[in-house]
């Protein structure tokens, strides 16, 4: 199967999902300063969508970028990542909105968990299929800040954490997605950037 022709759909995928967040943006009704704070909310949220999408995006090109297979499963599979993509811009508009409401926010972080539980099946999937003939690929996703995150023990540790707090502080989900995902943007791999000088 063409990966390429499943990174150029995945790609379009989420530039029309970006484009459809910033026209979530209400203009201003007068030309105050005091109007935007009344967008603070909303900018906040997309904010961390965009960062969401843009780590998702980065480790999505690395991961299809090492592979030298592309299955029918993990062509599904990476439907299936898309699909959880395609939540983020409702579910920010909503959480923009109402963000100190505890329905939003739980719908906003049960997004993120869905998000991150189909990156894991995809992840998992390319590690697989490069297993035996091509363990350096399966050995770098390995080591990928997404995927270390992700499979770790107090990964579902904080998840209960996070799910306790909004009941009390419900912009917690949103803070505390924040912090992870620059804490994955930060450390992305360093060879990232490097990966096709390397055939």
């Amino acid at each position: 199967m063409n990966k390429a022709r499943i990174e150029a759909f995945t790609d379009a995928v989420i530039a029309i999902l970006l484009t459809i967040m910033v026209l979530e943006f209400a203009v201003p009704e007068t030309p105050k300063l005091s109007e935007l704070i009344k967008i603070i909310p909303y900018f906040f949220s997309y904010a961390t969508s965009f960062l969401f999408m843009g780590v998702g995006w980065f480790s999505h090109h690395f991961m299809f970028s090492l592979t030298k297979r592309v299955t029918k499963k993990i062509y599904w599979l990476n439907n299936f990542w898309i699909f959880s993509m395609s939540f983020i811009p409702v579910s920010t508009a909503w959480t923009g909105r109402f963000m100190f409401d505890k329905v939003p926010e739980y719908a906003y972080f049960a997004v993120c968990c869905f998000w991150s539980f189909t990156w894991i099946l995809l992840a998992r999937e390319i590690k697989a299929v490069n297993e035996e003939k091509h363990p350096e690929v399966s050995h770098k996703i390995d080591r990928m800040i997404t995927y270390v995150i992700l499979t770790s023990w107090y990964y579902p540790v904080l998840i209960g954490f996070v799910l306790v707090s909004i009941y009390y502080f419900p912009p917690t989900a949103m803070i505390a997605q924040l912090i992870m995902l620059s804490v994955m943007a930060i450390n992305t791999r360093k060879d990232g950037d490097k990966v096709f000088n390397e055939k």
